[in-house]
C-alpha cells in the first residue's frame, strides 16, 4: 500500500498554487494521472522520486517512510524502490543495451537482465548503442532498465508522447504486459484519452494541484446515465458558424468528423477540448470531458 498526504507550493503561469495530494493506492494497480499542463503532474512524480520534497506531509510506501515532514525524513532517491520512465530515454549514449540494464541492476543477476531483454522483446539488440535504435527501441530500453532494478513503483512521465500511433499502440501493450508480469504498482502521466482508458485501473484528475476527480475510466469517459447506442471520445479541431448552426470538426482516432452545435454548446465547449459524442433517442450529442 501506498500512503501519500503531501502538500507543495509550486509556480504556474497564473500565479502561485498548492500541489495538495492525498490518496491511498493499492499494490500492483495501474493508476494515471491527467489534466493539464502545468497542473502539477510531473512535479508530483518527482516528489515520489525523491527528486524534490514537499513542503509538508507524508510518503509511506509498504509501511516504509519515503519522507515525513514531522520525522524529518526525506530519503534519497537511491534508496527509493522506485524505477522512472522520462519522456526522453535518458539512455547513456557510449553504454550498449545490455550496459544501461547492468547499471541499473543492484545484484549480479545478469539472467534477469536477459528475461526483461526478452520480454521487451529486445535480446537481437543488447550489444547495440543507443543512437542506432529507433525512437521506439530506446523507449523500450528505457523501460527495461527501470525495470531491472525491481522497483516496488514504476513511474512514467508521458513515455510515448514522442511516438507515431503505431509505436504507441505497440508500447502501450509493452507496458500493460511489464506491469502484469511483474506486478508493479504503476503510476502513468498522460494526455492521451484511449491510452488512459486502455491501461489504468483508476484515473486521478489534478487541475491546478488540487484532485478533482478520481475514479474508474469508464465511469470518467463513459456517461452511463445516457441511454447511447453508440460513444466516442475526440478532439475538437475546429468551430466555424454555418448560417444559424455551428458545425464542429472533431478527431476520433486517425477519423476526422463533423458534429452540429447550437449557440448553447459553445457556453461549454471550445476548441482543444475532449469531448464524448454518444447518441440519445438516434441525435449525436456532445459533452465536454
Amino acid at each position: 500500500m501506498i500512503k501519500i498526504n503531501i502538500t507543495k507550493r509550486l509556480h504556474g503561469s497564473d500565479g502561485e498554487f498548492e500541489l495538495i495530494f492525498k490518496k491511498e493506492i493499492e499494490n500492483e494497480s495501474f493508476i494515471t494521472v491527467a489534466g493539464e499542463s502545468g497542473g502539477g503532474k510531473t512535479t508530483f512524480l518527482r516528489l515520489l522520486a525523491g527528486l524534490d520534497s514537499p513542503d509538508s506531509g507524508e510518503i509511506v510506501v509498504n509501511d516504509k517512510i519515503y519522507f515525513s515532514s514531522e520525522k524529518k525524513i526525506d530519503l534519497a532517491p537511491q534508496k527509493r524502490n522506485i524505477g522512472f520512465v522520462f519522456q526522453n530515454y535518458s539512455l547513456f549514449p557510449t553504454m550498449s543495451v545490455f550496459e544501461n540494464l547492468k547499471f541499473a541492476l543492484k545484484d549480479k543477476n545478469y539472467s534477469f537482465i536477459d528475461e526483461v531483454l526478452e520480454l521487451v522483446e529486445l535480446t537481437e539488440l543488447r550489444d547495440r548503442f543507443p543512437n542506432t535504435l529507433s525512437g521506439g527501441q530506446q523507449q523500450r530500453v528505457a523501460l527495461a532498465r527501470a525495470i531491472v532494478s525491481k522497483p516496488d513503483i514504476l513511474l512514467l512521465d508521458e513515455p510515448l508522447s514522442a511516438l507515431d500511433s503505431k509505436m504507441r499502440e505497440r508500447l502501450q501493450e509493452e507496458i500493460i504486459k511489464i506491469h502484469r508480469h511483474f506486478k508493479i504498482t504503476t503510476i502513468l502521466i498522460s494526455h492521451d484519452i484511449s491510452e488512459m482508458y486502455k491501461l489504468s485501473d483508476r484515473i486521478v484528475m489534478i487541475e491546478k494541484g488540487v484532485i478533482v476527480k478520481d475514479d474508474k475510466p469508464q465511469n470518467l469517459f463513459l456517461n452511463r446515465k445516457q441511454s447511447s447506442k453508440f460513444s466516442f471520445v475526440g478532439e475538437v479541431l475546429d468551430i466555424k458558424k454555418v448560417d444559424i448552426i455551428y458545425r464542429a470538426t472533431i478527431l476520433i482516432g486517425n477519423n476526422i468528423t463533423e458534429v452540429i452545435l447550437i449557440e448553447d454548446d459553445l457556453k461549454e465547449i471550445k476548441k482543444g477540448d475532449r469531448v464524448l459524442i454518444a447518441s440519445k433517442a438516434f441525435n449525436p450529442i456532445i459533452k465536454k470531458i
